[in-house]
C-alpha cells in the first residue's frame, strides 16, 4: 500500500513539474507577438497554405503582386525587395505565378487545419509553436519517467523532477519562442515528431506484444517529420532499432533471424508518406524532389547558392557548441557571442551560442553510456539500442545543421533536446553508479546540480534577451507603418528588458522625430552611440534628427560617419546628399544621390531628388531622365510625374508636358501643385480659360498657395483679353 502511495506521489511530482514547463511555453507563446503577414491568423503563412487546401488548390490563398511577373529576375532580391517585404511575401516560393510554402506541409495537415476545422478559427504561429514544443517535451518527460521506473528505480524523484524541468527549460525553447514565426513552426514540428518517433521506438524496445505496431507509429512519425524537416529522412535508420534488437534475441534460440515484420513495419509508413511528399512536390513544381527552395523569395538567390559545404563544418561547430556568450552587467546579462570569421559563402548569423559552453549540463551526456553499466542480457541491448536510435537522431540533425550555410539559434533546438536528454540519462545513470558511495554522490550531484541552474537560467535570460529583440523588431515593423504611437510601445517595453540596446534606443528615437518630439530623438540616438559609437544606423538617426533642428553641419558630420561604418548603404547616401544640398553643396550632393543609385538602381526617391536638383540648376533633359526613372518603378508617383511635367515644359516639350500633368491631376485630384502646373503648362500652349480653371483649382484645394494665386492675377487680363 505504502509502495502504491509512494508511486502516485511521484507520479503528482513529476505532473506538477510538467504542468509547469508547459505553462511557461503557453506565457511566453502570449507574449510573442510578431506575425510578418500581419494581425490576423488567417493571414500568416501556414494558414494561407491551410486556406489553399481548403479551396482545392496547393498554392497559398494569396495572389502574387502582377508586378512580380514583368520583372527580368523576380528572383533577384534587389529587384523584388519592395514586393517581397512590402507584401509579406519574404521566403514564400514564387513558380509560375502563384505562391507557395517551402517549409514543409506537416504542421498543416496535423494542427492548422484540423484546428481551423474544428474551431473555425486559425492559430497563431507562435500557438503552434507551444503546442509543438509541449509535445516533444512531454514525450520526451513520458520515456524518461518509463526509463527511471525500469532501470532507475533507486533514483530519488527529485533527481527525476530536476531531470525532467531540464528537458523544458535547458533545451532552447525558451528561446525558440520568443521568435516563433512560420521558420519555428517547421522547426518545432519536426523536433516534436521526432521525439514522437523516438517515443514510440521506446516503447516498441520494451513492449514485445505490440512491437510491429509501436514500429509502425515510429515510422509513420518520422515520416510525418519528413514533411516538416526534409533531412529527418536521414534519421530511419534508428527505425530499424527494434529489428536489430529482436535479431539479437533470437539469438538466445540458438538460430538468428530476421523479424521482417519489423522491418515492413519501419520502412512502409515512412516510405508512403515520403512518395505522398514526392508527389505534392510534382503537382506544384514539376519535379518530385523539388521543395520550392530554388524559387524562394529570400533575402538572397537560393537557385545557385551552395546550401551545404564541408567548409562551413568547423565554422558552424564552433559557432553552435563552442562560443560562449558576452555576459555584461545589466539585465538580461546574456549578450551575442563573439562571432569568428565567417567563411566564404556563409550567410548572416542570427543568435546563435555555444552549447558546450552555455548550456553545461549537456556534458552530462558522455555519462549515458553508464546506464547499461554492469547489466546483462536484455537490460543492457534494450538500453543500449534505444540510446543509438537517440543518438543517431541527434547526430543527423547536427550533421546536416553543421554543413549548412545558414547559422541560428533555432537550428539548435533542432538537435539539443536529443542531446539534453542523453544528458539526463547520464546523469540518472550517475546516479546509480555512485550509490554505493554517497560521498562521491553527492559531490558529483552538487556540480550537474549548479550545471543544470546555470543551464537552464541562461535559456530564460537569453530568453529576455530575445523577447526584447523580437519587441524591438515588432517597433521596426509598426514605424514602416507609419503606426508610430504603437512602435513607441513596442520600444519602451523593449528598453524596460534591455535598458542597454543601443538598436532600441537609435529606433526609439527615430520614431520620436517622426512624431515632431526631436530633443526626446536626439537624447535617445546619442544614447544609443554611448553604448555602441560606431553604430551606423544610430548615426544616420541622430544626423536626421538634427538635420531637422537645423544643425546641418553637425548632421553631415554623422552622415558620414555612418557611411564609414557602411559605405554601401543607399540610404545614407541618399540623406548625406539631402543634408549637402541644405548646405548648398549642390556638386557634393548630386555625388551622394549617384552614388545611391549605382548602390541600388530602383531607388525612387533618389531619382526624384536628383530629378530635382538638375531641374533647379536647368539641366532639364537629365531632370526628365530622372524622373522617368523614377515613375519607371513607382508609376503613382505624383510628385515625380509633376516635376517630369515642369521639367518638360522647361525644355520646351509643351505638349509632352500637358499630357504628364493631365495624367497628375486625374491620379491624384487633391494635389494642388499639380493643377498650378498644368496650368502653366496651359497657358504657355495659349489656353489661357483652361489655364485659369486649373489655377482657381489648385487656390480651392490649398487656400494659401501663394503661387497660385499669382498665377490667376497674371491670366485674369488675358481672359479677358480673350487671349
Amino acid at each position: 500500500m505504502l509502495q502504491k502511495y509512494a508511486r502516485h506521489i511521484c507520479t503528482a511530482i513529476l505532473g506538477l513539474v510538467c504542468a509547469l514547463v508547459v505553462g511557461v511555453f503557453a506565457w511566453m507563446a502570449l507574449e510573442s507577438v510578431t506575425e510578418l503577414t500581419g494581425w490576423s491568423a488567417a493571414d500568416n503563412h501556414y494558414n494561407l497554405l491551410v486556406r489553399g487546401l481548403q479551396h482545392g488548390q496547393l498554392s497559398l490563398w494569396k495572389d502574387a503582386p502582377p508586378q512580380l511577373a514583368t520583372l527580368p529576375d523576380p528572383y533577384d532580391p534587389v529587384a523584388n525587395g519592395k514586393y517581397r517585404t512590402g507584401s509579406g511575401l519574404h521566403d514564400m516560393t514564387y513558380y509560375k505565378g502563384r505562391l507557395y510554402l517551402y517549409f514543409g506541409i506537416a504542421p498543416a495537415l496535423l494542427l492548422f487545419w484540423p484546428w481551423a476545422a474544428l474551431t473555425g478559427h486559425y492559430m497563431f504561429h507562435h500557438h503552434a509553436v507551444a503546442v509543438f514544443s509541449a509535445v516533444g517535451f512531454l514525450v520526451s518527460a513520458a520515456v524518461l519517467r518509463s526509463l527511471w521506473r525500469r532501470y532507475f528505480p533507486d533514483v530519488g524523484v527529485t533527481v527525476v523532477a530536476a531531470c525532467v524541468l531540464a528537458l523544458g527549460l535547458a533545451t532552447g525553447v525558451p528561446i525558440l519562442l520568443q521568435r516563433a514565426e512560420f521558420w519555428e513552426v517547421a522547426v518545432s514540428c519536426g523536433c516534436a515528431l521526432g521525439m514522437l518517433a523516438l517515443g514510440a521506438t521506446w516503447r516498441a524496445v520494451i513492449d514485445p506484444k505490440w512491437r510491429v505496431w509501436w514500429v509502425v507509429a515510429a515510422s509513420l512519425s518520422l515520416g510525418f517529420a519528413v514533411g516538416a524537416r526534409p533531412f529527418l529522412l536521414l534519421g530511419a535508420p534508428l527505425l530499424l532499432v527494434p529489428a536489430v534488437l529482436a535479431w539479437n534475441d533470437s539469438a538466445a534460440g540458438g538460430r538468428r533471424r530476421v523479424s521482417w515484420d519489423l522491418v515492413a513495419a519501419a520502412v512502409l509508413p515512412i516510405t508512403l508518406c515520403v512518395l505522398g511528399l514526392m508527389v505534392y512536390n510534382y503537382l506544384r513544381f514539376d519535379n518530385p524532389l523539388e521543395f520550392g527552395q530554388r524559387y524562394q523569395l529570400a533575402g538572397d538567390r537560393q537557385d545557385n547558392i551552395q546550401h551545404f559545404s564541408l567548409r562551413f563544418l568547423w565554422f558552424n561547430f564552433c559557432v553552435y557548441f563552442l562560443e560562449p556568450v558576452r555576459w555584461t552587467g545589466v539585465f538580461p546579462f546574456a549578450s551575442d557571442i563573439a562571432t569568428p570569421a565567417v567563411p566564404a559563402g556563409h550567410a548572416d548569423i542570427e543568435d546563435p551560442f555555444g552549447i558546450l559552453t552555455n548550456i553545461p549540463i549537456v556534458w552530462f551526456a558522455l555519462a549515458a553510456p553508464l546506464a547499461w553499466w554492469g547489466r546483462t542480457g536484455e537490460d543492457r541491448t534494450r538500453l543500449q539500442g534505444f540510446l543509438a536510435a537517440v543518438a543517431i537522431l541527434f547526430g543527423v540533425c547536427a550533421g546536416v545543421l553543421l554543413l549548412f550555410y545558414g547559422t541560428c539559434s533555432r537550428y539548435e533546438v533542432e538537435f539539443l533536446l536529443m542531446l539534453v536528454f542523453m544528458a539526463v540519462v547520464g546523469i540518472l545513470a550517475v546516479e546509480r553508479v555512485l550509490a554505493p558511495r554517497p560521498r562521491w554522490r553527492m559531490a558529483v550531484r552538487g556540480v550537474w546540480v549548479l550545471l543544470l541552474v546555470f543551464s537552464i537560467g541562461f535559456n530564460l535570460l537569453e530568453g529576455f534577451d530575445h523577447y526584447a529583440v523580437q519587441r524591438c523588431r515588432l517597433g521596426n515593423q509598426l514605424d514602416g507603418e507609419g503606426r508610430y504611437f504603437e512602435a513607441i510601445q513596442q520600444y519602451r517595453a523593449t528598453l524596460k528588458i534591455k535598458k542597454n540596446y543601443a538598436e532600441a534606443h537609435s529606433s526609439y528615437g527615430n520614431t520620436l522625430r517622426h512624431v515632431g518630439l526631436l530633443k526626446q530623438s536626439i537624447v535617445e540616438c546619442r544614447t544609443a552611440l554611448q553604448i555602441d559609437p560606431d553604430y551606423a544606423y544610430a548615426h544616420n538617426n541622430l544626423a536626421n534628427a538634427l538635420l531637422e533642428t537645423g544643425k546641418v553641419g553637425e548632421a553631415i558630420e554623422h552622415y558620414r560617419h555612418a557611411l564609414r561604418t557602411m559605405p554601401k548603404d543607399a540610404k545614407f547616401h541618399f540623406n548625406l546628399g539631402n543634408a549637402l544640398i541644405k548646405d548648398d553643396r549642390v556638386p557634393e550632393a548630386i555625388e551622394e544621390y549617384q552614388e545611391a543609385l549605382r548602390i541600388r538602381p530602383d531607388d525612387e526617391e533618389a531619382h526624384f531628388n536628383l530629378g530635382n536638383v538638375f531641374l533647379q540648376k536647368g539641366r532639364n533633359e537629365e531632370a526628365i531622365a530622372q524622373y522617368a526613372a523614377a515613375l519607371k518603378g513607382k508609376p503613382g508617383y505624383v510628385e515625380a510625374r509633376n516635376n517630369l511635367g515642369n521639367a518638360l515644359l522647361e525644355a520646351g516639350r509643351t505638349e509632352q508636358a500637358i499630357l504628364e500633368l493631365e495624367e497628375a491631376v486625374r491620379s491624384r485630384p487633391d494635389y494642388a501643385p499639380a493643377f498650378n502646373s498644368l496650368g502653366a503648362a496651359y497657358f504657355r500652349a495659349g489656353r489661357t480659360r483652361e489655364a485659369l480653371a486649373e489655377f482657381v483649382a489648385a487656390l480651392r484645394i490649398k487656400p494659401d498657395f501663394e503661387e497660385a494665386r499669382q498665377n490667376i492675377e497674371r491670366t485674369l487680363p488675358h481672359v479677358k483679353k480673350g487671349k
